[in-house]
């Protein structure tokens, strides 16, 4: 990919994001707007299931939502803040990780320690903290 696609790609994630609102959400949560930023970039897929989003999706499910991998909104670093599909956010809701991972969900999806996101991947080995 080029840098012209890049910045497409990104545009229409960001785009997605301003259009469901979800950049409110994140700030609700006191994310850094330099976080976001940094994620929008660097997650152009979903961490978990992979979804592409720069697809503008129809369906609600498959859209980007910001998701704390670590379950504690006092971790706003870029190694703890993602873009998930939503259908993963709803899943993962507030189970640990390596709970999750263990879910008939991930099961069913093919979502395990191997195929996440190397962020994601990271999260596991080394668990961000407050």
């Amino acid at each position: 990919m080029d840098f012209m696609d890049f910045n497409n790609v990104a545009w229409i994630l960001f785009s997605n994001l301003e259009q469901n609102n979800n950049l409110k959400m994140a700030n609700q949560w006191g994310i850094p707007r330099e976080t976001e930023e940094f994620v929008i970039k660097r997650d152009l897929c979903c961490v978990y299931c992979g979804v592409d989003f720069s697809i503008n999706h129809q369906s609600r499910k498959t859209r980007p939502s910001w998701e704390h991998i670590v379950n504690d909104i006092r971790i706003n670093s870029i190694d703890n803040i993602a873009l998930c599909c939503t259908c993963c956010n709803a899943s993962k809701g507030a189970k640990t990780l390596t709970d999750w991972l263990k879910s008939n969900y991930c099961l069913s999806k093919n979502i395990n320690q191997t195929t996440v996101a190397e962020v994601v991947k990271n999260a596991i080995i080394n668990p961000p903290l407050y």
